[in-house]
């Protein structure tokens, strides 16, 4: 599957793929490359994971619309919930609202058990539509 991740995705060594109902699923595995204090992930990996998740799915949402609207975010609210352990990391998006101009996405993070989310954030982002 091909989705457009930014560079900050390929540090992460994130890959995407979609789940038996069509929604976009990305997946971080562990290593040096996220891990903050010994066997745990770092909050600024899980972060960057729930954002990229957001912009997955509401890129997806926009469909061909894509290309001609530039996505900028107003606001980001991140929960943590549990550790992030030395394990393969999970996540996807909720798009509660996609406006002309707003959009509202939630994601969550988890790793074993996706009732048992990691972290969780709330983005609010500006929708700004070509005029041509």
């Amino acid at each position: 599957m091909t989705i457009a991740l930014p560079p900050y995705a390929q540090a992460l060594r994130i890959e995407t793929s979609r789940d038996n109902n069509g929604r976009i699923v990305l997946t971080m595995p562990f290593g040096s490359h996220v891990q903050g204090r010994p066997n745990f992930l770092h909050g600024g990996a899980i972060a960057g994971l729930l954002e990229i998740a957001a912009f997955a799915s509401l890129r997806d949402a926009l469909g061909d619309e894509e290309a001609t609207v530039q996505i900028k975010p107003i606001t980001v609210t991140t929960d943590y919930m549990r550790g992030g352990r030395a394990r393969l990391t999970y996540a996807a998006a909720v798009i509660s609202r996609l406006g002309q101009r707003m959009a509202n996405v939630e994601s969550f993070a988890w790793q074993e058990e996706e009732s048992k989310p990691i972290a969780a954030a709330r983005m609010n982002f500006l929708l700004v539509r070509d005029k041509s």
